[in-house]
């Protein structure tokens, strides 16, 4: 025997607003729009416009959206080895933060073992551990910019907030 109160179907009672209005409607013979939406002759169907013509995958240009980088981020390039073990900039001693993300360059996260072996233009965050936490894979627009690769030339060169640019 069952010890859970299960509720029954919430039906409109008699003298409620909900039931006078549907009774009143079928002795009046009129039919909501919905039920003559249901009930359209075939004909009616059959006057559909027709489907739109197939599209060649080689015209689709996939929609890029632009990523705001950090201005505390770096540029550098990184070769994924064992984890949490990377080469940052040919230095063998950079790891990965525990909770490290890596974003392609669809901005998605790629986890780790996709990239084992592989050689990449990245823009990074170090953590205050000296671990490599955010980890940004560049597109070829995004590698085109000024960028600085070290904490000395951040602090010589100047980042415009508006533009999201860095100058000389």
């Amino acid at each position: 025997m069952p010890r859970c109160f299960l509720p029954a179907l919430a039906l409109p009672r008699a003298g409620s607003a909900v039931f006078t209005m549907a009774t009143l409607a079928l002795a009046l013979g009129t039919v909501p729009a919905i039920a003559q939406n249901a009930a359209s002759t075939p004909a009616s169907r059959a006057s559909a416009p027709p489907p739109p013509p197939p599209v060649d995958p080689n015209l689709v240009v996939p929609l890029q959206l632009s990523r705001v980088l950090p201005p505390t981020s770096l540029r550098g390039e990184v070769l994924f080895s064992q984890p949490p073990n990377v080469v940052l900039n040919g230095k063998t001693n950079a790891r990965l933060a525990p909770g490290a993300r890596i974003r392609a360059e669809n901005n998605l996260l790629v986890m780790w073992n996709v990239l084992v072996g592989k050689k990449l233009k990245v823009n990074y965050t170090i953590d205050s551990y000296g671990l490599l936490m955010d980890v940004w894979i560049l597109r070829n627009d995004e590698l085109a910019q000024l960028w600085p690769t070290s904490a000395e030339q951040a602090a010589k060169w100047t980042y415009d907030p508006i533009k999201k640019t860095w100058s000389k």
